[in-house]
């Protein structure tokens, strides 16, 4: 959360009534599913090497059968040189030998399904690695052949194609095309990167590139998998004739510039970086193609009959309106509510995004899918502790200002209790369940994420949300692995914060996500009517979450500084320690009473 929603501008509905119907009893599983992520890197190490890995995931799914789960979704295992974490796939059919092999997959999605947890992966279709095998074709290929019309070659402009076809900079920072030396050792033709320079954009109007990934879903779905998380999902089409772009240059909320770079040119400074979130008018995301895609995938997913088989998008686009274009009957399942994860902390614009996104959502007949933390944002046990006036960094350093660790988990307990009550599906990023904080003081020489490297240093990037899991505190890595010496380095506040640390401890942050879990389950919490309480204020949020046997759960967030007198009712969970039967600030309670 760090920043107002576009949703605080619409008029809320009245206390009493309906804000959200009921889902049906037998409601399709995704529409209410808490689903898991696990960044396989850093999940759990069973060989040692420092670096997590497939085995190691199925070692402990146990643990997220009894944290109260329905499924998990994985971040990248494929082939890959790891140049942007895996998501620079270099075979989109086989498992990079450092997480195990196609056997130690088919043996993880057999043990989850065996424990009752549905198996989610990762797609990434908006780039390859440079390494893939069609990449390095096409390189070898001259210009106007197939194989380079399966990526965005373009010629240069300028008498000698000097300069690149347009002034699309990286996300990651610099320039968005490189240019490559032909066979006969001449400077060439350019091609286009919205990432790092070793992901090239694939050319979505080619048939050959929507048969491949068609293939490449039957491939998981005949493996067993349940569906797709797709990265990137409003890229893939870029507009008709890759028109220079002026718009605001920027990296998620960090606004480098108000302009873009001058027609043609590289931009500004090496810290210039592509805005990752999708305007109306931007060429190179949100475009309508994109959804046509999506009912072919669908269409794909649907032959495999019941239980579905799913598709979530990450689509960072506003307005709310056109992200639900994702989520019509005939396309995607779910889109991540990125409008609710960067909401500050703030009564009136929770509510509001709460309120637009399942008005929105509704209007197309799919759920809202609450998020508060992901591998690509800051941790929202620190984000919290942060001055919530400011954008939402992207990364934090040790120079930068540090959040209030206590105030931050504090919040972040709350945020959590709020959401986990809200109907429609729900995704937990690991490590959310413990507490963890960003890792903000760690050295610049361990950082690897290309953003970092890309902007010298000035964007810290992901990697302090991708710190490796503590698991025992008295072990080497904090039970990480066998090996002392994680990918990246922990801090040592993650010892104390180790499983080990809080299992069964009544009050832990661990103890606590359980109990909303089950409840949330007993209560059927994911498929209630959803009205506004007459609680609400410029300070609270509060809600009435009812089944659809006519039981209901009051939930009372207090954002507030005065501790809140709460009506007699069951205290079914609080997010922290009440004061003398009063919701202290930065609290949540479910409370269950017939007449509360």
């Amino acid at each position: 959360m760090g920043r107002v929603s576009d949703a605080t501008t619409q008029s809320p509905t009245a206390p009493g009534s309906t804000v959200h119907p009921a889902d049906a009893p037998d409601a399709p599983w995704w529409r209410h599913a808490v689903i898991y992520q696990v960044y396989p890197r850093s999940w759990a190490d069973a060989d040692g090497d420092g670096m997590g890995d497939l085995p190691g995931i199925t070692a402990r799914l146990p643990y997220l059968r009894d944290l109260g789960v329905d499924a998990i979704w994985l971040s990248p295992f494929y082939v890959s040189p790891m140049n942007d974490a895996g998501y620079d796939v270099a075979d989109y059919r086989d498992i990079d030998p450092r997480f195990g092999t196609l056997a130690d997959a088919d043996a993880m999605v057999e043990t989850a399904h065996g424990l009752g947890l549905k198996v989610l992966v990762d797609i990434v279709p908006n780039h390859t690695s440079s390494e893939h095998a069609w990449f390095r074709e096409a390189l070898a290929s001259p210009p106007g052949s197939p194989e380079r019309d399966r990526y965005l070659f373009r010629e240069g402009r300028g008498p000698n194609g000097e300069r690149p076809p347009n002034n699309w900079p990286s996300v990651f920072g610099g320039r968005g095309w490189s240019r490559v030396t032909e066979a006969d050792g001449t400077p060439g033709q350019w091609y286009l990167h919205l990432f790092d320079v070793t992901q090239p954009d694939l050319n979505w109007d080619n048939p050959e590139v929507r048969a491949e990934f068609e293939s490449v879903l039957r491939f998981w779905c005949d493996r067993g998998v349940d569906g797709f998380r797709v990265d990137v999902a409003h890229g893939l089409v870029k507009r008709e004739g890759l028109p220079d772009w002026h718009g605001r240059v920027g990296l998620y909320d960090e606004v480098v510039t108000e302009e873009g770079p001058e027609d043609g040119d590289a931009p500004g400074t090496d810290t210039d970086v592509l805005d990752h979130t999708a305007t109306s008018s931007s060429p190179m995301w949100d475009q309508d193609g994109v959804h046509q895609i999506y009912r072919e995938w669908r269409a794909v997913l649907d032959s495999y009959g019941e239980p579905d088989r799913i598709l979530c998008a990450e689509a960072w686009v506003k307005p709310e309106s056109r992200l639900a274009l994702y989520v019509r009957p005939d396309e995607m399942h779910q889109a991540f509510n990125f409008d609710f994860l960067e909401s500050p902390w703030d009564a009136a614009a929770l509510r509001a995004v709460v309120e637009s996104s399942v008005r929105v959502n509704d209007g197309v007949g799919a759920p809202t899918t609450w998020v508060l933390s992901n591998h690509d944002v800051v941790r929202h046990a620190s984000r919290l502790g942060l001055d919530q006036s400011l954008p939402r960094p992207n990364g934090i350093t040790a120079e930068d200002p540090q959040p209030d660790a206590g105030l931050g988990l504090r919040r972040a307990r709350a945020a959590t209790a709020l959401m986990l009550a809200l109907p429609g599906g729900a995704y937990l990023y690991q490590g959310e369940e413990l507490g963890l904080p960003e890792h903000t003081t760690m050295p610049d020489e361990f950082r690897q994420d290309p953003t970092f490297h890309h902007t010298n240093g000035e964007v810290a990037g992901r990697d302090g949300c991708r710190v490796p899991m503590p698991w025992t505190k008295d072990s080497p890595s904090f039970g990480f692995g066998p090996g002392g010496t994680p990918w990246l380095p922990q801090p040592q506040a993650y010892g104390d914060l180790a499983v080990d640390q809080q299992d069964g401890v009544p009050g832990s942050t661990l103890e606590l996500y359980r109990s909303l879990l089950a409840l949330r389950r007993r209560h059927r919490l994911g498929r209630s009517v959803l009205a506004w309480d007459e609680r609400c204020s410029d300070s609270v949020v509060a809600f009435r979450a009812t089944a659809d046997d006519g039981s209901s759960v009051l939930v009372v967030t207090n954002l507030g500084p005065d501790a809140l007198t709460l009506p007699a009712a069951e205290v079914l969970v609080t997010s922290g320690p009440l004061d003398d039967g009063r919701l202290p600030t930065d609290t949540t309670v479910w409370l269950r009473s017939t007449d509360a």
